[in-house]
C-alpha cells in the first residue's frame, strides 16, 4: 500500500502552482473574515456556506494535496464562524469527531483490515491467488474485467469490496502495464455504486433504517427493495466500467495520461511508495486455501454479525493467525511485526478520513446543507423533484464527504416534500440513494476514494482525477434518465 496518500514526493505540478495555492488560500482567510465581520449579529451564513468547500477543492486542484486542502477548508469555516476562538471551536470539533463511534469504528474496521492484508501478502496468500488467477487471465481487457467481476461478487461492503480486490488484483494488472489509477477507478466503480443496489449490504441496512426511522411506508426495507430499479447512477457507473475495461470508452484526460505512462513501464504514480508486494517470491508459495479461507471466513461472517464488517475482519485475522501458526509461515515475532507494519499503513488514509469528517462538522455549523435545500426548494415540483434531489444531494455529498449522514438530515426533508406533492416515492429514494453513492465514488476524501486508491497503489488525488470524466457521464446520463422518468 501507499505509505502516502497525499504523496510523498509533491506531484510535478511545480512551485508556481503551491505558490498560487498559497495565494488563494490567504485571500479566502481574508474573505472568510470579513464574512465574520458582516455576519457578527446573525448565524445566517448563505452563500457563504460554500466557501470552505470551494476552498477545499480549489486546493485540491491546484496543489494535489488533500490532507492540507481539507485543513485549508476547516480553518476558513471556523475563522467565518469565529476568529477568536479557532483554536478552542477546533479543537472540540476536532476531539467530537474522533469520539464519534462511527468514526472509531472506521478506524478500527480499516487498521485491521490493512493488517490482514499486510499478512496475507507476507504469508504469499494474495501471490498465490494472482498466480491461480494468471494462469486464467491472457489479456489486459481481461484483467481489468476479471476485477470488475470480482466488484460485482463481494458485495456485502465498499470498505472491503475497495481493500480486497485491489490488493489481490494489482500484481495482476501490473503484468498488462495497466495504470494504478485504473485499477483503482475499477474497483471504487464497483464498491458502492453495487453495494447499494443489493439489499443485504451494509449500505442497504443503513439505508432502510433510515427510511424505518421517517416511517414514510413502515416497511423500509420493502420501500428500499422498491427503489433499486431507480438507483440510475449506480446501474450507469457499473455498466460503464465493463465498455471501459474493453477500450470502447476510451481512455479520457488524465486517465490517458496516466495510462501512457503506466505503458511505459510506470504502472505507479510518482511519488508513491507501494510496499504491498514486498515479499520473497522465491519462496515456494502456500497453498490456494491460505487466501481463500481467511477472505470466505470474511465475508460470511460479515453476514453473520448482521452485516457488521468489523466482527467479520477480526473472525478472518483470528482464521489467519491459525493458519500462520499451522503452518509455520512466519514467526511470532514476524506475525506481530507484519500486522502492526498493516495498521500503521493506514494511518494516511485515516487522517484523511478524519480530516474530511471535521470538514463536515464545520459545514454542518455553516448550515451549508439547509442553504442548498432551500435554495433549490422551488425547483421542486413532482416531475422535477428526482432531478433535482439527485443533483443537488450529489453535490452536497460530493462537498462535504458525508454519504451517510448527510442522508439522515436530508430525508426528513426531502420525504415528506416528495409525499405532500404526490411524487412517485420509490423513484426519489433511487435518487437520493444514487446521490449517495456518487458522493462515495466522486468526492477523492471519502472513505471508498481514500481506500480504493490506498489499496490499489496510487494517491487519492490521482485516483479522484483519473475517474473524474467517468463518474461526471454517469453523473449526467442518470439526471437525463431521472428527469425523463420523472415526467413520465
Amino acid at each position: 500500500m501507499s505509505h502516502s496518500p497525499s504523496g510523498s514526493k509533491a506531484h510535478p505540478i511545480g512551485f508556481g502552482s503551491a505558490t498560487k495555492g498559497g495565494l488563494i488560500f490567504l485571500v479566502v482567510v481574508l474573505i472568510a473574515s470579513l464574512s465574520n465581520v458582516a455576519l457578527v449579529d446573525g448565524d445566517d451564513y448563505g452563500l457563504y456556506s460554500l466557501l470552505p468547500t470551494a476552498v477545499v477543492l480549489g486546493m485540491a486542484i491546484l496543489t494535489r494535496r488533500t490532507i492540507e486542502s481539507l485543513l485549508a477548508g476547516t480553518l476558513v469555516g471556523l475563522l467565518m464562524i469565529d476568529p477568536t476562538s479557532v483554536i478552542t471551536r477546533g479543537s472540540d470539533i476536532l476531539l467530537g469527531v474522533l469520539g464519534n463511534d462511527t468514526v472509531t469504528w472506521i478506524i478500527l474496521v480499516c487498521g485491521l483490515f490493512g493488517s490482514l492484508i499486510a499478512l496475507l501478502v507476507k504469508t504469499g496468500g494474495v501471490l498465490s491467488f494472482g498466480d491461480t488467477m494468471a494462469r486464467r487471465i491472457h489479456t489486459r481487457h481481461h484483467s481489468l474485467l476479471a476485477t470488475w467481476f470480482l466488484g460485482l461478487v463481494i458485495f456485502v461492503d465498499d470498505y472491503l469490496n475497495a481493500l480486497t480486490i485491489s490488493a489481490s488484483m494489482k500484481k495482476i494488472t501490473d503484468r498488462f502495464n495497466i495504470s494504478r489509477e485504473k485499477l483503482a477507478y475499477i474497483v471504487d466503480s464497483t464498491a458502492a455504486p453495487i453495494c447499494i443496489l443489493v439489499p443485504f449490504s451494509t449500505w442497504a441496512v443503513f439505508f432502510a433504517g433510515l427510511l424505518e426511522e421517517n416511517d414514510v411506508t413502515g416497511n423500509g426495507m420493502g420501500l428500499y427493495i422498491e427503489a433499486i430499479p431507480y438507483m440510475f447512477y449506480a446501474w450507469v457507473a457499473a455498466a460503464i466500467v465493463p465498455l471501459v475495461a474493453l477500450g470502447w470508452i476510451p481512455d479520457i484526460g488524465p486517465m490517458k495520461t496516466a495510462e501512457a505512462r503506466a505503458a511505459g513501464g510506470q504502472v505507479i504514480p510518482q511519488g508513491v511508495n507501494d510496499t504491498t508486494l514486498e515479499v520473497d517470491e522465491d519462496k515456494p508459495r502456500p497453498h490456494l486455501l491460505n487466501f481463500l479461507l481467511p477472505i470466505a471466513t470474511l465475508i460470511f461472517f460479515t453476514w453473520y454479525f448482521e452485516i457488521d464488517i468489523l466482527r467479520g475482519v477480526i473472525v478472518a485475522l483470528a482464521v489467519m493467525l491459525v493458519l500462520i501458526g499451522s503452518q509455520r509461515l512466519l514467526s511470532f515475532h514476524d506475525t506481530f511485526d507484519t500486522a502492526l507494519d498493516g495498521f500503521k499503513a493506514m494511518i494516511m488514509p485515516l487522517g484523511t478520513l478524519v480530516a474530511g469528517f471535521t470538514l463536515k462538522e464545520v459545514n454542518d455549523v455553516l448550515g451549508l446543507t439547509d442553504f442548498v435545500i432551500a435554495t433549490v426548494q422551488p425547483l421542486m415540483t413532482p416531475g422535477m423533484l428526482p432531478a433535482v434531489v439527485f443533483v443537488t444531494m450529489a453535490f452536497l455529498a460530493f462537498a462535504t464527504g458525508s454519504f451517510w449522514g448527510l442522508f439522515a438530515v436530508a430525508l426528513p426533508i426531502v420525504l415528506p416534500l416528495a409525499s405532500s406533492i404526490d411524487a412517485n416515492m420509490p423513484l426519489v429514494v433511487g435518487a437520493l440513494i444514487s446521490a449517495s453513492a456518487f458522493g462515495s465514488h466522486a468526492c477523492f476524501y471519502g472513505d471508498s476514494t481514500v481506500l480504493s486508491a490506498q489499496g490499489s497503489g496510487c494517491t487519492p488525488m490521482a485516483h479522484a482525477l483519473t475517474q473524474l470524466p467517468y463518474v461526471l457521464i454517469a453523473a449526467a446520463i442518470a439526471t437525463v434518465v431521472f428527469l425523463m422518468v420523472g415526467h413520465l
